[in-house]
């Protein structure tokens, strides 16, 4: 069975979903970080190895619209901060906005895509 630590990432782009789902005051800064400390480790490991990071995330629910106040950009420094690196964002989780900034990643560095349920194409499943 493979494992996050028996793949070799040196060289590589890991697109890793996280859990950034934050709460956020209202200046729109996060008062929990618990959900970035708990991904901190995947992410570090990916850029230990030589690679780089591509994360992808939602913030509350949109529904499919793009609402200024759900951005993830509003968490981009925070996630910096705990990362002990820079974090690029792009205003855009799909299309070639985002495939050009992922394209231009070096090992070692970070990408936080814009907020995945701006798209009616990630729906929030309820399980009965």
């Amino acid at each position: 069975m493979s494992t996050l630590s028996s793949f070799n990432f040196s060289g590589k782009k890991a697109l890793i979903r996280v859990d950034f789902n934050v709460p956020l005051n209202s200046d729109l800064e996060v008062t929990d970080a618990s959900r970035i400390e708990a991904a901190k480790p995947t992410i570090i490991h990916v850029l230990e190895q030589g690679g780089s990071a591509i994360l992808m995330s939602h913030l509350g629910r949109p529904g499919g619209e793009a609402k200024p106040e759900l951005s993830l950009k509003h968490i981009a420094d925070k996630v910096a901060e705990i990362l002990g690196v820079a974090v690029k964002f792009s205003t855009s989780c799909v299309g070639p906005e985002a495939e050009a900034a992922a394209a231009a990643l070096e090992p070692g560095q970070v990408l936080l895509l814009e907020n995945l349920r701006y798209h009616n194409e990630e729906k929030f499943l309820t399980i009965l």
